[in-house]
């Protein structure tokens, strides 16, 4: 009797154990489970090294090794929704690892502390905006992006986000804002018929109470400001080509005048603080501007013509067609922009450029370049659309030593890739960027005076 007692409980203590050893060991297969083997580990370390060097992702390539063994040392798969679940958690492991390499960012310039700036731009994520953040960042510069993002969009600045040299804050400035800079690029406002025109009281605020919002911050840190103002200032004009001592023609109750009279009275602030509170101030009048970035569905006439062409729509002129505009490319405009604010002259300055076409003329030129089917058609005019538009820049080649370098053709052209390639994108992950590195060559390429005709 004693000997089958003493049995049991062997027996019994014999199985705990083994239960308890099952445990431990059912347990240490779970964890070893989680981690990643070294053919796993040797792929996400290739496609992290590669991704750190390059900035994309490397395309999987296994080697001969690997092919034929069971797949990545993990355990057998069975069926096809396994193998969907193993890949998908190996791409989890692999962005978790991405996300913490460093991104890769154009190649910036070193200033010290003397000569570094804390530089504000208004309306940075904007068309021009973002290509004037792009020449301040590569000069080296700490610049601070405020936009409501009305017009404007992350996506022109993300190349830049985690810079240490960056900040982008989401800001409307009809508020105010108090921020420590030394130099105030005020370029906030749609510039663009239909935004302008879709909330009329908005455009005037923007550029009224904000233009008093950013030249009160000026008086505030003892910063300089920039105005851009525009080519809008002379309406329709009766003196051709348009000089800055010419005071315009613009009528107070058009369709128009919440933009154009809005400017003019930015420019008044302007003055009126230069005069009264001591404040530096610099205003750029700016004349019609194209390139990368613009915005597909802007209304204005380069973005209209390319976009129509490319998607094989009339391209439609509206009125006679004789209306004469003057263009000139972003960079260009960006160039002047730096140099009237780095300069001792604070009178208004025309930047544009003087190469003058005829709506008709510049809808045949983006016809030919671009081909297709389209057809040029003729509509109603539209009110108080300007018939003349050119600028004089005497006071910009005598004051700022400036003038546009960027011909036609390859404004245009780079235009046109750019719109192309927006139109071919079909998700977000397909980028379309337009590289600061690019932008910042194309005037060293190009000389003065170099106007290729088509």
């Amino acid at each position: 009797m004693v000997t089958i007692i003493t049995m049991r409980r062997w027996l019994t203590s014999i199985t705990v154990i083994a239960l308890i050893l099952a445990v431990i060991f059912n347990w240490s297969l779970i964890v070893s489970s989680k981690k990643p083997s070294d053919v796993e580990q040797d792929f996400v370390s290739d496609k992290a090294q590669h991704y750190s060097e390059n900035g994309d992702e490397k395309p999987v390539q296994v080697s001969s090794s690997v092919a034929f063994m069971e797949p990545m040392n993990i355990d057998k798969i069975d069926n096809m929704d396994e193998a969907l679940l193993k890949i998908q958690e190996l791409e989890k492991r692999l962005k978790d690892i991405e996300y913490r390499i460093p991104k890769k960012y154009p190649e910036v310039k070193f200033l010290t502390y003397k000569d570094r700036k804390r530089i504000l731009v208004t309306g940075g994520a904007g068309f021009v905006g973002s290509h004037l953040v792009d020449r301040l960042m590569m000069e080296g510069h700490e610049v601070i992006v405020v936009d409501n993002f009305f017009t404007g969009r992350k996506r022109n600045v993300e190349h830049w986000i985690g810079h240490e040299n960056f900040e982008l804050i989401h800001h409307d400035i009809v508020n105010p804002l108090y921020i420590e800079v030394d130099q105030i690029y005020h370029l906030a406002s749609p510039a663009s018929p239909p935004h302008y025109m879709y909330n009329p009281v908005k455009t005037i605020k923007t550029n009224t109470v904000g233009t008093i919002n950013m030249l009160g911050l000026a008086k505030r840190v003892g910063a300089r400001v920039l105005i851009a103002s525009t080519s809008e200032v002379y309406g329709d004009p009766e003196v051709h080509p348009q000089t800055e001592s010419y005071w315009g023609h613009v009528n107070p109750i058009g369709p128009r005048a919440c933009y154009d009279e809005a400017k003019r009275v930015s420019e008044t602030l302007a003055y009126s603080y230069d005069k009264q509170e001591n404040v530096e101030v610099r205003v750029a009048r700016i004349f019609n501007t194209y390139g990368p970035r613009m915005h597909m569905n802007d209304g204005r006439v380069v973005s209209n013509f390319i976009l129509q062409a490319l998607t094989g729509q009339d391209i439609t002129i509206y009125g006679s067609g004789q209306q004469t505009r003057s263009f000139q490319y972003v960079t260009d405009l960006v160039d002047g922009l730096v140099k009237l604010q780095n300069s001792n002259y604070s009178l208004p300055v025309n930047l544009g450029n003087p190469e003058e076409h005829t709506i008709e003329e510049f809808a045949v030129i983006i016809h030919k370049m671009v081909g297709g089917k389209s057809h040029i058609v003729h509509k109603e005019a539209m009110e108080d659309d300007p018939q003349r538009r050119k600028p004089d820049i005497t006071r910009a080649k005598n004051i700022l030593g400036w003038q546009p370098v960027v011909s036609l053709q390859e404004g245009i052209k780079k235009t046109v890739n750019y719109f192309r390639k927006e139109l071919m994108r079909s998700k977000h992950s397909e980028r379309n960027l337009h590289s600061p590195v690019d932008a910042s060559n194309i005037n060293k390429v190009h000389k003065a005076g170099d106007y290729n005709d088509f």
